[in-house]
């Protein structure tokens, strides 16, 4: 178990600082990135598109929807960042949501916004899957023929 990094006056240890500092230099380069893909998705709507043969017009829309996934991907870890700056200033962070135990510093390194521990990661996982593959199972019973 990781013991807590704040000193008894309450100012955060030095391991905390450093975790601090990395996760909001990281929260500035998304947030430079994220800002600077919307500012140029608002220039490239503005301008008028070229004229685009119909395989061309189906690259560019490709690219567009996997530059929008890779903005909400950035999005994403933006706000986990968030989170573990919040959870870092109150005290909480590396402290496992599910169970209470704490994240192995290890995957913390690795994971700076983990909020749950191996363990607890492991079976939410494998709980989503066990959902998908039994959802799956389901949809695909409306879609069997049948043969008289």
């Amino acid at each position: 178990m990781m013991a807590p990094t704040t000193t008894k006056a309450g100012q955060k240890g030095s391991r905390d600082i450093g975790l601090t500092k990395m996760l909001e230099g990281r929260r500035r380069t998304l947030l430079d990135e994220v800002q600077g893909k919307i500012r140029d998705g608002r220039r490239d709507s503005t301008k008028e598109r070229e004229v685009l043969d119909e395989g061309e017009s189906s690259e560019v829309d490709i690219q567009d929807e996997i530059e929008f996934a890779l903005l909400q991907l950035k999005a994403e870890t933006l706000h986990k960042i968030d989170v573990a700056l919040r959870r870092l200033d109150e005290g909480t962070y590396g402290q496992c949501d599910e169970c209470g135990d704490q994240i192995a510093e290890a995957r913390l390194r690795a994971l700076p916004f983990a909020v749950r521990c191996r363990d607890c990661e492991e079976a939410r996982e494998a709980a989503q899957w066990r959902e998908r593959m039994r959802q799956r199972r389901g949809s695909s019973a409306l879609f069997v023929d049948r043969v008289n």
